[in-house]
This record gives C-alpha cells, sequence and structure tokens, in this order.
C-alpha cells in the first residue's frame, strides 16, 4: 500500500508493476521464467524449466525472492545480463524503490551486490535494459525513471508528485546510465554522454539503426513525446524530432524492434492510449523511409495502414515470427483498471488531463476512482504478418482470449521445439503461458551466441539470415517492451521448403563472421572467434 494520500486513485497509480523476463540462469539448455510482483512484502518468483513440461519457483533457494522488503520499495521489472562475463546471467531489478543488482553464482544462487556496484539508494523506475555503449566488451546498464527520485510513494512530503501536463510533461524521473568499468563497479556517465531527460519513461530500448556497430537508444515516455538518441560513440545526440519520431505527444508505454518487412532494416513499435468515443491516440509503428539511412535516417507512422494502430489501453508488445512463415507477427497486451463493469472514470480522467500545469500534477484534484473501470476488460491482440504488407487480427482465433489487465509479454521456445510461446504478466492477474502450436510444414532455425571478445551475452550481436532469396536481421537484445525481456537467443522461421543459404553475425566487436548453409530445425551455439 502506497502513501494513504493516494489512495482515492490507488488502482491507478499501483498498476504498473507486473513483469516477466526470460533467461537460462543456470545455463542447462532450457529457458527458465523470472516474474515481478509489485506488491508490498510479496515475492518474486523464478521458474526453473524442468525440461518436461513443468516449472518450479526456485527464487526463495536462489536468494532472489525477497526484493519487495518495507522500506525498499517494490519491483517494476527486471533484466538479465552476464555484466562480468563468467558465463552466467546477471539479475537487475530495476524498483520504484532501490534498484538491486545479483551476482549469479554458477547458476546455483545469486549474491546481492547492489552497494558494490555503485547503483544509487533510490529511484522510480519503470524500465532497464542491457547495453554495450562503447564496445569496450562489458556490459553497461540503462535505467529509466518515471517518478522524479525524490519521490518515495509511501512517504509522500507532498501530493504533488504527477505529471505537469498530459503531452509535455518533463517533471518526471531522470534517466541513468552507467559504465561498466570492469571490476564489479559501474560509474554514471549519464550527463557526461549527453542525456539529461526528465521525461516519464515507461519503457526502453537499444540497437544499432544506423549500421554504425554503436547501439542507438529508444525510449518511449508516458504523458510526452518519444525520444531517440543516436549513439556517436563519444556521446549520445537526441534526434526524435529530425528523424520524426517525437513529432507528437501521446502516452508511449512499449518499444520494440522488428524487420517487418524482411530488408534488414528496424521498425519500431510504440504503444500508447485507445478508447472508442473517447480517445484515439493509436499506436506508432515507427517504418524507415525508403532512402533514408545513416544520419538521414526518417522515420513514417505506418501502424494504421499496416493495422496494427488500434489495441485498445496498449502497454506490452513483441515481435516474433509466431507460426514460423518467415515473417515477424506482433502480440500485443493490454487494460489498465478492471473493476466495475458497469461504472466508468473516463470523463473524470478526461477532465484532470485537460487541466491545468496545477491541477494536474497535484494528486489532491483527481477526482476519486471509487471502484470505477478505466479501459477494463479489454480483448488482447494478435496480429500476424500476411508477408506483403498487412497485420490481420488473430487473438480470438488462436486462443488469445484473456481480458484481465496485462503489461508484460516475453517471447521463449520453452520447450525447446522450435516455437515461440507466449508469457503474460497481468496486473491483479495470474502469469499466463501461451503454448504454441504451428504448422510442422513450416520450418525454423535459432542461433545461441556468446561472445569471447565481445560481452559474454552477445547483446548487440547482428545476425542476418539469408534463405529463399530472402533475408530477415534480428539482434541480440538487453530488454525491450514493457518491462520485460524476451529469450537471449534469436528465433527464424523458415516457412515451407526453405532453401538456406547463408547466415551472416556481426558482433559487437565489430568482426563479422559468416556460416554457409546451416541447417534448418536446429539451435545453433555458436561461440565468437576468438
Amino acid at each position: 500500500m502506497l502513501d494513504h494520500a493516494l489512495d482515492h486513485i490507488m488502482p491507478l497509480v499501483a498498476s504498473m508493476g507486473a513483469a516477466v523476463s526470460i533467461v537460462d540462469f543456470d545455463r542447462d539448455g532450457w529457458p527458465d521464467i523470472y516474474v515481478c510482483d509489485s506488491g508490498e512484502g510479496s515475492r518474486n518468483a523464478l521458474y526453473r524449466n524442468l525440461g518436461d513440461g513443468r516449472f518450479k519457483d526456485v527464487a526463495a533457494e536462489m536468494g532472489v525472492a525477497e526484493v519487495n522488503q518495507p522500506g525498499t520499495g517494490v519491483c517494476m521489472g527486471a533484466v538479465w545480463g552476464d555484466y562480468d562475463n563468467d558465463g552466467y546471467e546477471d539479475l537487475l531489478i530495476y524498483k520504484w524503490g532501490r534498484p538491486e543488482l545479483f551476482h549469479n553464482d554458477h547458476g546455483h544462487g545469486f549474491t546481492r551486490v547492489t552497494e558494490q556496484a555503485g547503483l544509487p539508494a533510490w529511484l522510480n523506475a519503470n524500465t532497464a535494459i542491457w547495453l554495450d555503449y562503447d564496445g569496450d566488451g562489458v556490459l553497461d546498464l540503462f535505467i529509466g525513471g518515471y517518478y522524479p527520485e525524490n519521490v518515495d510513494l509511501w512517504h509522500l512530503s507532498n501530493t504533488r508528485m504527477m505529471p505537469e501536463s498530459f503531452e509535455y510533461a518533463k517533471n518526471g524521473g531522470r534517466k541513468y546510465l552507467f559504465h561498466n568499468l570492469g571490476n564489479g563497479k559501474f560509474e554514471d556517465v549519464t550527463e557526461k554522454m549527453g542525456i539529461n531527460s526528465r521525461r516519464w519513461a515507461l519503457a526502453a530500448a537499444a540497437a544499432d539503426l544506423r549500421g554504425t556497430g554503436r547501439p542507438d537508444l529508444f525510449i518511449a515516455n508516458d504523458y510526452g513525446v518519444s525520444e531517440l538518441y543516436f549513439n556517436d560513440g563519444d556521446r549520445f545526440r537526441e534526434v526524435g524530432q529530425q528523424t520524426g519520431v517525437g513529432f507528437a505527444p501521446k502516452s508511449g508505454m512499449n518499444v520494440a524492434f522488428g524487420d517487418i518487412f524482411n530488408r534488414a532494416k528496424y521498425a519500431i513499435y510504440v504503444t500508447n492510449i485507445s478508447e472508442d468515443g473517447v480517445l484515439i491516440q493509436g499506436n506508432n509503428l515507427w517504418v524507415p523511409k525508403e532512402g533514408t539511412a545513416g544520419d538521414g535516417l526518417r522515420y513514417e507512422n505506418l501502424a494504421r495502414e499496416l493495422g496494427v494502430e488500434l489495441g485498445g489501453w496498449s502497454f506490452g508488445a513483441q515481435f516474433g515470427d509466431l507460426n514460423n512463415d518467415g515473417t515477424l507477427d506482433l502480440y500485443l497486451t493490454n487494460g489498465y483498471v478492471s473493476l466495475d463493469r458497469k461504472r466508468n472514470y473516463w470523463y473524470d480522467f478526461s477532465e484532470v488531463a485537460s487541466g491545468n500545469t496545477s491541477i494536474i500534477a497535484d494528486a489532491r484534484n483527481w477526482p476519486a476512482i471509487e471502484n470505477r473501470s478505466l479501459s477494463g476488460y479489454q480483448p488482447k491482440r494478435v496480429w500476424l504478418n500476411d508477408g506483403a504488407g498487412k497485420f490481420i487480427e488473430v487473438a480470438q482465433a488462436v486462443g488469445a482470449n484473456d481480458i484481465h489487465d496485462g503489461r508484460s509479454v516475453a517471447l521463449a521456445d520453452l520447450w525447446n521445439r522450435g516455437v515461440l510461446d507466449v508469457v503474460v504478466a497481468n496486473q491483479r492477474g495470474p502469469l499466463l503461458v501461451y503454448k504454441n502450436t504451428v504448422t510442422p510444414q513450416n520450418q525454423w532455425i535459432e542461433f545461441e551466441l556468446e561472445g569471447t571478445r565481445s560481452n559474454r551475452s552477445a547483446i548487440g550481436a547482428q545476425v542476418t539470415l539469408f534463405w529463399n532469396g530472402q533475408r530477415q536481421l534480428q539482434e541480440v537484445s538487453g530488454g525491450s517492451g514493457f518491462c520485460a525481456q524476451n529469450q537471449r537467443r534469436l528465433h527464424f522461421g523458415l516457412g515451407k521448403n526453405p532453401q538456406m543459404e547463408k547466415v551472416v553475425i556481426r558482433w559487437p566487436s565489430g568482426r563479422e563472421q559468416t556460416l554457409e548453409k546451416p541447417a534448418a530445425g536446429e539451435i545453433h551455439k555458436i561461440k565468437e572467434p576468438a
């Protein structure tokens, strides 16, 4: 329970803390699931994949369950990365409160190393990602603040802790870019590297969008515009307005990258809010404009044209080839507050949204929600890419028919079958695991990478697969979506009768490696040449 001064809008404020991330923490070859709970005193879960269709919660015995203790804040999400290159994925938990870093002791347990690492004592973060921004072979860390870091939501000094605007709020939490010093310690280089935003960050992701060999940084912000930072090596440069992604304020909650047209170029999906008859912000699908590249890269929003604009009050979304036909599909979860179905908070919510800064920013001025729903009980979206420039909505047909308040989505081949399964974390609801059934005629291939000169997790490695006269680009990610992280392994659907040509890997170190005619239907474990 947060400060009692927020009791009248508690379902709105305390609605962001369900998260899921995928990791093979013990290196047994089976993807495990880490789930965050945001109730004070509640436990997080680490579900070890037993390899026979069953999972066992081992969070307590591994030492990563008790992270929501009173006085320390509560968990918003978690991301995994091998920050010391010992071969085992370490765990960063970001919170409304004290962030926590746990070192993975070779799969046998976790040791808390928060203070030794030099992380802040308190921040109110809703996103974090691992990346190697400078290419030195060790993972750095980005954490994005939501509420200002001087706000303790359990002990408010005053109630002026809300955004100053629903469109141009710049009174949120600061951002943190931590440089890995290689000795278990991290150095705050945020301002030095040119990141000084105080927008309300809800999701971040990194990928090499320009082919420079360096990861660029995208931040989806609530109550404002998205931000895109080009990584110039010595600094990050904010280019959101210049590239087109930051021209209109919305309620950005998710960011995911996907080569949706098989052109070896990433589209960027950002979710927002849409409610029939009330507010249609629409989700954004930022696609690179033809003929633009490098510093001249420009994006256009094709969400409406491609059919993925309207997703309700949208939260987490991920790209992945769900039917193994060779094109990337899109899974989205949604729903804000599901309470009394017959009573609606939208009118009062819109009244606050249209008020001046002093009204919006003070929680005292927000009308009591009184058990009313706000975009509740919403049907989910599963969009299949038809390969011809359109996405077709099939959620009900494929069995994604829950109406919980969805937050975080992660994709993983949980049973090592060559099929992407879906894991969804819900606010005030169950963890859902959807086991995917794909026609066996559609084939697949997967790549599990390990860096040597590059960071051991291979985060930032780009893999371009060539088959049947086409190509698709994917990149190993250190976290994407809303409070989520997909499996580290890269999954490619191939369709029927694939003729394999080659795979080209560009490691974060800059080294390029080509493998001719990789076999379909296999998990290829590839170590970076020394």
